[in-house]
């Protein structure tokens, strides 16, 4: 998918194994998968540190799991404790959406993505859920550039009572996409679409501007 962004600059892709492979990287996307997994391997990798320091200064995107590693903290951890970065100021929920047979897919209006009229297919794979927004005082501000429906809450969650806009802003919960300073997080999977204009959006939007 990266391959096919069109810019001035050239995109090598690095496959993070160790530390000197991370160091390699002017950015770094964390793909979807069981977190709980990506944590531990990091660990065992001896990348958790580095992966912190990382991030300090250098664009991260996370998708799916990769959000949840992104986040401050994590409300529903598996026994043991949830190992995050607290890269972006969320809190965030496993599983949010239910188990894998309630994964669904959605039509998405994202601001900031190349015609920006035209939905984004968002897949939502046991996707995490964002529960609150905790940014301090010198934290990057937080920019939400999609939510969903509130109409497509989780059933087992309380909603919060919607007026004429569907996509509710006073409930954290409908936020799927957001960037704060140079970081991205998506709760779905833009990589299992045809559509790379997420990945576009990252590369211009994050990347470059860190670059120059």
């Amino acid at each position: 998918m990266l391959k096919r962004v069109s810019t001035k600059r050239t995109i090598n892709i690095v496959l993070i194994r160790t530390q000197e492979d991370l160091e390699k990287c002017n950015a770094l996307i964390i793909p979807g998968g069981e977190s709980t997994t990506i944590a531990l391997l990091a660990r065992l990798a001896g990348l958790l540190g580095p992966l912190r320091e990382f991030a300090k200064t250098k664009p991260v995107w996370g998708t799916c799991a990769g959000a949840i590693l992104l986040s401050s903290a994590v409300d529903n951890p598996k026994k043991g404790g949830q190992e995050v970065l607290g890269t972006i100021s969320v809190n965030i929920a496993r599983n949010g959406w239910g188990s894998q047979v309630e994964s669904f897919e959605a039509p998405l209006e994202v601001e900031g993505l190349r015609e920006s009229e035209r939905p984004f297919h968002g897949i939502f794979i046991r996707a995490p859920v964002i529960t609150a927004l905790r940014p301090s005082a010198t934290d990057p501000p937080i920019t939400i550039i999609s939510r969903i429906s509130a109409s497509l809450l989780p059933s087992s969650q309380t909603t919060v009572p919607t007026d004429e806009d569907d996509t509710d802003p006073r409930d954290p919960r409908t936020i799927v996409a957001l960037r704060q300073g140079k970081h991205l997080l998506t709760t779905f999977h833009p990589e299992l679409t045809k559509d790379n204009r997420f990945h576009e959006y990252f590369v211009n939007e994050c990347v470059l501007p860190s670059l120059a």
